[in-house]
């Protein structure tokens, strides 16, 4: 049940990318002023993630769950009931807050079932973000395509309800709470330099990366951490606790999801674009909007069937092994899509193969930060990983952007990306994943793991 919760709100995060061609029509506004509604809840993701879990740790985790999924369902309601962009871009908004809902289920998870089922439970709710994502560009294309644009919206405030109802009657509240006050001041410091990094790293590309907005954003980013670190280290209850982010499983842990976010976003942004280029490149497919978006579906029904496979593995051989594994099977798939970008199926093959990795990294990271963190910061430390896969996708989207608005080339008259650019991203991409295998392996083999679940401890010893 909270898995489904966790789907639905990672298909929030990319349900209204297949409209974006049609959304400044639609609403009457300039194409730089649409694109609002995918950094905005970039933004707010960002922000609430870290935030909201932190205040479940401290104040119960499924009572911040429900304000999750009602600011889900608000922002809903908002985008079904209103073609007016300012509208829209507030109720994109609040969804982009629920995404704290994943950590905070993956909180719930580990203090509420018994040992032996907590691996594979986290490792399917992690991999919601996968999954969700996954499906939410193929279900979005054939709404866009056969029915009216708002109708995505009503239906995902339907399931919002359903999922509020679901968790009301199951799930119970934790009893574990961590102590103090609520760090304001760390959570406003936080929220500042998120905002700042977050908006010129995604709106860069359009502002210009030299424009005095981008730079100034930039410049308060980097003045903003020294003084939030310092403050959050002489804090009693800090809203991120940098000792523990410090330590080296958790560092390298959060260092590689960052990397294995950007790779996953990478493939779900060049796939559905490559093969919509027209036929004049020279290798575009021309496919219809439709097709793209399906292309991605064998992705997701890798991720969902993958889940309880990585756990499995990660029972057997350790989460650091896990990890290792699903980033080089990423890597391997961005090899495969270098010398396979002309065929649709094996763009297919290549995009599921990330996919494939994806999910079984997805699925590994929560079981590595919970043997490093005490069990009173589980949803905080979970949904600092989250922000980190967050961080990875924004960057990965500026950088997509960039390189395929500047290395065009132009074919009967129509201006397009070359191949070389989709190349590009495809080796950068891999990179990534391959740079996260070596920082899995920097991830010490011991940690410390709570009594009151073996099964971490026995994970942690074996890897």
């Amino acid at each position: 049940m909270l898995s489904s919760c966790g789907v639905l709100v990672a298909v929030m995060q990319t349900i209204v990318v297949p409209l974006l061609p049609q959304l400044p029509a639609l609403t009457h506004s300039k194409p730089a002023d649409v694109s609002w509604l995918v950094t905005v809840t970039l933004l707010t993701g960002a922000v609430f993630t870290p935030l909201l879990g932190r205040a479940g740790d401290m104040y119960g985790k499924r009572k911040v769950l429900l304000i999750a999924l009602a600011s889900m369902v608000l922002g809903s309601l908002l985008c079904a009931i209103s073609s007016l962009l300012p509208v829209l871009i507030l109720g994109r908004g609040f969804q982009g807050a629920a995404v704290a809902v994943v950590p905070l289920g993956i909180s719930i998870l580990r203090d509420e079932l018994p040992p032996e089922r907590v691996i594979p439970s986290i490792a399917i709710m992690s991999s919601t973000l996968g999954v969700g994502a996954a499906f939410g560009i193929p279900a979005a294309t054939l709404v866009v395509e056969y029915l009216n644009w708002h109708t995505m919206f009503w239906i995902c405030l339907g399931l919002g309800l359903l999922n509020i109802a679901a968790v009301l009657l199951v799930v119970p509240e934790s009893k574990l709470r961590s102590s103090g006050r609520f760090d304001i001041l760390g959570a406003l410091g936080l929220s500042g330099f998120l905002v700042c990094l977050l908006l010129a790293v995604s709106k860069g590309s359009a502002w210009g990366w030299g424009s005095p907005k981008t730079v100034g954003l930039f410049v308060a980013a980097l003045a903003i951490v020294p003084l939030w670190g310092w403050y959050e280290l002489r804090s009693a209850t800090p809203s991120v606790d940098l000792r523990v982010s410090a330590r080296p499983a958790v560092l390298f842990t959060n260092l590689a999801a960052l990397l294995i976010g950007f790779a996953f976003y990478a493939n779900s942004l060049s796939t559905a674009q490559l093969v919509q280029e027209p036929k004049s490149t020279g290798y575009g497919l021309g496919a219809s909007i439709v097709v793209s978006g399906l292309c991605l579906l064998p992705g997701g029904v890798a991720m969902v069937l993958l889940s309880p496979v990585s756990a499995r593995i990660s029972k057997a051989r350790g989460p650091r092994f896990t990890l290792a594994v699903a980033s080089g099977l990423m890597a391997l798939g961005y090899l495969v899509r270098l010398f396979t970008s002309g065929n649709l199926a094996a763009i297919v093959v290549g995009a599921t193969v990330v996919s494939a990795g994806t999910a079984v990294a997805y699925s590994a990271l929560p079981a590595l930060i919970m043997h490093a963190v005490p069990v009173t910061e589980t949803a905080a430390a979970n949904g600092l990983n989250t922000l980190m896969r967050t961080i990875g996708q924004a960057v990965c989207s500026a950088i997509v952007v960039t390189v395929l608005t500047n290395v065009v080339a132009t074919h009967s008259g129509v201006t397009a990306p070359t191949l070389h650019a989709y190349l590009l991203v495809f080796v950068i991409a891999g990179i990534c994943a391959l740079v996260a295998v070596g920082l899995t392996l920097l991830i010490p083999a011991r940690r410390a793991v709570p009594a009151r679940h073996p099964e971490l401890a026995e994970a942690g010893r074996t890897t």
